[in-house]
């Protein structure tokens, strides 16, 4: 995803909560193209009412039955380096305004990057 609209009053910016150090990894894996900003104490998740999963729609019994399979298997199962149960959000900003903001309830419920380009060239024009 590149620059909405490729206009230069828009930009993409990655906030994440883990140390600034793992988000350039993460940012450097994705080729993100915009600014990357750590939020360690979460300030702006809070301020934009960014949630956290509960732990039953993180941890189905599907996802359970998984990790069981796996673990029968001999399989060694990691322990997660992030907070599994943080869920994002997506934002479009213009004058330093929230003006348009997707909170999902599950880490698959995220608009797709063509809708975010789309509204973010409505808010443009």
């Amino acid at each position: 995803m590149h620059q909405a609209a490729d206009d230069p009053r828009a930009g993409l910016i990655l906030v994440g909560f883990s140390p600034h150090e793992r988000l350039a990894v993460l940012a450097r894996h994705l080729a993100w193209p915009g600014r990357v900003l750590a939020d360690e104490q979460r300030a702006l998740y809070r301020r934009l009412g960014v949630g956290r999963a509960p732990l039953w729609r993180v941890y189905s019994p599907a996802t359970l039955a998984t990790y069981a399979a796996a673990a029968a298997h001999g399989d060694r199962l990691a322990r997660p380096v992030e907070d599994t149960r943080q869920l994002g959000a997506d934002a479009i900003m213009a004058d330093g305004v929230v003006r348009q903001l997707w909170r999902p309830r599950t880490s698959s419920d995220r608009p797709a990057a063509g809708q975010v380009i789309a509204a973010a060239r409505a808010w443009l024009s």
